[in-house]
């Protein structure tokens, strides 16, 4: 929370929003970072707190999964995109992050257990998926803190590209000074001097713009979804006996 930009007394955090999602401690703890943009936008935090291990469980509750989900529900309208940071483990917040999400974006640093944990997490996605968060799908894995000189990353990185193929970002985040100090300093690295923070910035826009085109793919294929099954309605109510004979073939 601090590293963002979030100086400002903090009434509420999301501990307390867990607790009771409503509308009111949601807009109450959400507090404005003071990054400033190129762009004139916004930026909106929900800080975070030591009090949220009490949602951290391995085996969260039903009625705990959908907290976050509720809690994001008031005010997700006002967002182009919504971004929950989760622990590195797979118990109840990284659960409960994931019902409430559309993508997940696995981070992996190129070592031999961090490539272990992104094939677990790859498939816990995929099993929440199933039983809770129908629209739930991965973005992709994101190699993070990637050294080009290291033999081991290349190594690992070349592991990665044969266990994930397609889901692995083409985009690596490498290893710079440059991102600890302006994490330090509280600013955004597009507004840290110097080429290697401006080539890291860079990066960071790739992933982005990622996200977005993953946005736009599901709102067409929803919008597709929706004509299909438009027109097959209009097609049965005039009378289109064999439209309504292969309805009820159809799986």
């Amino acid at each position: 929370t601090t590293a963002l930009g979030a100086t400002r007394e903090l009434k509420l955090s999301c501990a307390e929003v867990l607790k009771l999602p409503k509308h009111a401690n949601v807009v109450r703890a959400i507090v404005a970072s003071d990054w400033e943009s190129p762009s004139a936008g916004t930026m909106d935090l929900l800080p975070g707190s030591p009090k949220v291990v009490e949602f951290d469980s391995p085996t969260p509750t039903k009625r705990d999964l959908w907290r976050l989900e509720e809690a994001l529900s008031r005010v997700e309208t006002d967002y182009d995109l919504v971004i929950v940071d989760t622990p590195p483990s797979l118990n109840g917040l990284t659960q409960l992050a994931w019902t409430a999400s559309d993508r997940v974006l696995i981070v992996a640093e190129p070592s031999i257990f961090s490539v272990l944990a992104a094939d677990r997490a790859m498939r816990a996605i995929t099993e929440i998926s199933k039983q809770t968060a129908g629209r739930l799908k991965p973005l992709g894995v994101l190699v993070n803190r990637y050294v080009p000189a290291s033999k081991e990353h290349q190594f690992r990185l070349a592991e990665l590209e044969q266990l994930f193929g397609s889901d692995l970002l083409s985009v690596a985040i490498e290893e710079h000074s440059a991102v600890q100090q302006a994490q330090g300093a509280a600013r955004p690295i597009h507004s840290w001097p110097g080429e290697v923070a401006g080539n890291t910035a860079k990066s960071f826009e790739l992933v982005l713009d990622q996200m977005f085109q993953s946005h736009r793919a599901d709102n067409n294929m929803r919008s597709s979804k929706r004509s299909a099954k438009g027109l097959k309605g209009a097609k049965i109510r005039r009378g289109a006996i064999q439209t309504v004979l292969d309805l009820v073939d159809e799986p």
